[in-house]
């Protein structure tokens, strides 16, 4: 059996003020620092083998805060692990893109079946490198809402910053959603 627990990154400047990220590296500010200290709390109280996240500073950071707290060092990037490239909207509101792009297909968007497709295999990547092992993911909130909801078959709700969602992989081919924010979860794939 794979625990994995996906953790978001905490908060940016750009979380706060409600602009779409996208792949930009933007990095952690004092709360999303203080968001990845508490996120432990949620984490303690288990072994874990592995912690690694996303390429991107914010997830590296919380990452890292994570694993100072825990005494594990995270030990690799895993690039699909990364958050939905928004294109030309990356930096705009949600307002501003829409305004600019009523149809919601901003040029350069990843498509969402690739954002599921790559973070299914990373998932699986992990899983599969460490079977039995017990991993911390950091990543971002569109990768970990695409990989729950195409694990359950329903759409995810929204994931918190430096919210905790667990998956576990039985006989190294099918993941359940234990939780999601640290809420109790169900249905699998």
């Amino acid at each position: 059996m794979t625990f994995l627990a996906l953790v978001r990154h905490g908060e940016t400047d750009w979380n706060l003020h409600g602009r779409l990220q996208g792949s930009s590296d933007i990095p952690l500010n004092s709360t999303g620092r203080a968001q990845a200290s508490e996120a432990v709390y949620e984490l303690e109280g288990r072994r874990w083998d592995l912690l690694v996240s996303s390429p991107l500073s914010r997830a590296a950071e919380t990452a890292d805060i994570i694993g100072a707290h825990l005494g594990i060092e995270r030990t690799g990037t895993y690039a699909d692990l990364a958050e939905r490239h928004f294109g030309a909207a990356e930096g705009f509101t949600d307002y501003d893109a829409w305004s600019r792009w009523p149809h919601g297909h901003y040029p350069g968007l990843e498509s969402r079946e690739n954002l599921i497709v790559r973070g299914l295999r990373a998932i699986d990547e992990i899983a599969d490198m460490h079977p039995d092992s017990s991993v911390i993911a950091v990543a971002h909130g569109g990768v970990i809402r695409a990989i729950v909801g195409a694990l359950r078959g329903i759409p995810s709700p929204r994931i918190l910053n430096a919210g905790v969602s667990t998956l576990v992989r039985q006989n190294g081919k099918n993941w359940t959603v234990e939780t999601i924010n640290g809420v109790p979860a169900q249905r699998t794939r």
